[in-house]
């Protein structure tokens, strides 16, 4: 999220209660991420096609597809996601911005080229009683949510998140209209207006990334050099990615819990339900994250690191390091805090939410716990943003693999142990991580004078 926290000081710097609103709201909707704005234009799309596409299997084929497209897109993706953003940054801190379009085409490049063979053996292996345009269109929407989500860490980096809301507005606007209009077609109809908004949403990203930044060169493999990769940041971006998914996955195949609905895509009503609510509820502290973290914390830690290159005096050090502390934790504390109360408005007005959307009361306990353990991973990310600004990524990294380790391990057994137990391997997992991540936090702040001095 490099430079967000300029935009959000400058609306801050109005010193009113609609500019403290203002930029809570931009930070929740920036903050909220992609991904979940796509679930969210795939289940307007269900719901609007659903009167129009003859057999109703069809909308919840054309939904599981996408979900699987966003979720294999991701997990790919996170090889490459947070190793280019750093290299992307470095050069950035090195005033060597006409190397960042020439290096986004070589990424594109490779995510293309990976996507495109990964995707074809995929599909035409798995899903040989399908329509060939079926099978094209899930090929041809792998590569473009491929490169979108590749896309997204440019956008991250440019202060015009108007623009980028408007964007994905746009994008998933296109979606949407065009998957209304092609759902007389049936599933090949709805993937069509699917695969269409996101190219569109593809080339307006490329579009604006072109605006900020310009090259003489076009394609450059730079970010692929020794030296200019950290493996940690390889794993890290994969195994959080893959953590995310994994207790979606094995509840989707596990027998009880799994119904097949197109090929060998399976889906799961008693969990993919809750567990989309749930991730709408971490909005307002993904919001606080933001807003504390990338404006409070970031002048912290500039100053700590200013005073360490230019010789200030110890005292001074120590007192910017205090500061460095009292902000991470009042920042992660406030995050607490607004999850907390967004559990209790969950939990008291849980049965009318799910009587208002037509979900069964049967979810009801399932939801709760998913809301707890969505509120629990918004901490985390305040934990592994803290440690990606102190340049710890080994310490990520363990963090990270701990977490996809734990929520596959713990969420087969609470499987295993029946309906009263779902929901809890999730859950068990994040909070595992958290309390380890904290106590790592705080062993790292104590010896942060030292490791700063005893690396130069």
């Amino acid at each position: 999220m490099a430079g967000i926290g300029f935009e959000l000081r400058k609306i801050l710097k109005k010193d009113s209660y609609w500019s403290v609103f203002q930029a809570y709201g931009y930070a929740g909707i920036i903050s909220s991420g992609p991904w979940i704005l796509s679930i969210l234009g795939l289940l307007v799309i269900g719901l609007t096609a659903v009167s129009s596409v003859a057999l109703g299997d069809q909308v919840a084929q054309f939904q599981i597809s996408v979900t699987y497209l966003i979720a294999t897109s991701l997990i790919l993706t996170g090889f490459i996601q947070s190793s280019f953003t750093r290299f992307v940054a470095d050069r950035l801190f090195e005033k060597k911005d006409a190397v960042v379009v020439p290096n986004f085409h070589g990424v594109v490049s490779l995510v293309t080229v990976v996507a495109a063979l990964v995707g074809t053996v995929a599909v035409f292996l798995l899903f040989p009683m399908e329509s060939l345009l079926y099978r094209v269109l899930m090929v041809g929407s792998f590569v473009v949510l491929s490169n979108v989500w590749v896309g997204t860490i440019f956008l991250s980096g440019l202060k015009q998140y108007q623009g980028i809301l408007i964007l994905f507005a746009v994008g998933y606007g296109i979606t949407v209209g065009v998957a209304r209009l092609c759902s007389p077609y049936g599933l090949e109809g709805l993937l069509f207006g699917f695969f269409l908004g996101q190219f569109v949403l593809l080339l307006g990203i490329m579009g604006l990334t072109f605006k900020h930044y310009s090259s003489s060169d076009f394609l450059s493999c730079e970010f692929l050099k020794k030296g200019r990769l950290f493996p940690e940041l390889i794993w890290l971006g994969f195994f959080y990615n893959a953590a995310l998914w994994v207790d979606k996955i094995l509840f989707w195949y596990f027998p009880h819990t799994g119904q097949l609905i197109i090929g060998p895509l399976k889906s799961s009503p008693i969990y993919d339900f809750p567990i989309f609510l749930a991730y709408l509820a971490i909005l307002p502290g993904m919001a606080s994250f933001l807003v504390r973290m990338e404006t409070d914390f970031v002048d912290r830690h500039a100053e700590f690191y200013d005073g360490v290159r230019n010789g200030a005096s110890l005292d001074y050090i120590e007192e910017a390091k205090s500061g460095i502390v009292r902000t991470a934790r009042h920042g992660l504390y406030e995050i607490m805090k607004i999850q907390l109360v967004v559990c209790l408005i969950c939990w008291w007005n849980g049965p009318t939410i799910l009587s208002w959307l037509g979900i069964s009361m049967l979810y009801e306990s399932l939801l709760y716990i998913d809301v707890v353990a969505a509120s629990l991973q918004v901490v985390f990310l305040g934990i592994l943003n803290t440690f990606f600004y102190l340049d710890k990524r080994a310490l990520a990294l363990r963090l990270t693999f701990l977490f996809f380790l734990a929520n596959g391990v713990l969420t087969f057994v609470t499987l295993m142990g029946g309906m009263t137990f779902y929901g809890y391997g999730f859950a068990g997992s994040v909070l595992l991580v958290v309390v380890i991540g904290m106590y790592q936090l705080d062993k790292t702040f104590r010896k942060l004078e030292f490791e700063t001095f005893m690396l130069q």
